[in-house]
């Protein structure tokens, strides 16, 4: 099964205006909707709790979509940022990377991120170091991040090396990372 080519599927309505998405959660069920009419033989589900595959101690416990059936499970984690707080969202976009980095080590099939969003802020911009260097810089997101803004005391680690590629049309971008 290729969730990825049906994820870049949907992006592709989306951009055709076939489908409209107005926040994150229009997004959710947008593109769980769009993946029920093409995945029969699984579940897909919103918001399930890591508990229900038997996993605890991640980053986060809400699963934005998940599809599985009795053989294979998979997770998609969703961002559509829309009011600005670059660093804190890119730290978030971050954090949705670890996230699925422990599912696929908790037994998942493949997990991803994808990041929706309208403002050239998140992928283009004068700064480009710190949090911004993954997301402008093309810097692989790996190793330890700290967390932006704030106290700065938040850190996540990420094993894998992640190379966040944008595909721009008109005022829209996203990522989709695949793990």
């Amino acid at each position: 099964m290729n969730i990825e080519h049906i994820i870049s599927d949907f992006m592709k309505h989306i951009i055709a205006g076939k489908i409209e998405v107005y926040n994150e959660f229009s997004l959710q069920h947008e593109l769980g909707i769009f993946l029920r009419d093409r995945l029969t033989d699984y579940k897909v589900q919103f918001e399930r709790n890591t508990k229900f595959f038997g996993i605890s101690g991640t980053v986060k416990h809400e699963i934005d979509i998940a599809i599985f059936n009795d053989n294979e499970r998979y997770a998609i984690e969703l961002k559509y940022p829309l009011n600005g707080q670059y660093p804190e969202q890119m730290f978030s976009f971050v954090k949705d990377i670890r996230f699925m980095e422990e599912l696929k080590q908790a037994g998942f099939s493949s997990t991803y991120c994808l990041a929706l969003v309208q403002d050239r802020n998140f992928f283009s911009g004068t700064k480009q170091d710190g949090i911004y260097s993954y997301f402008r810089g093309n810097k692989p997101i790996h190793g330890i991040i700290t967390k932006p803004t704030g106290h700065k005391d938040e850190q996540i680690q990420i094993e894998g090396n992640y190379c966040v590629e944008w595909k721009i049309e008109k005022d829209t971008a996203y990522y989709l990372c695949c793990l």
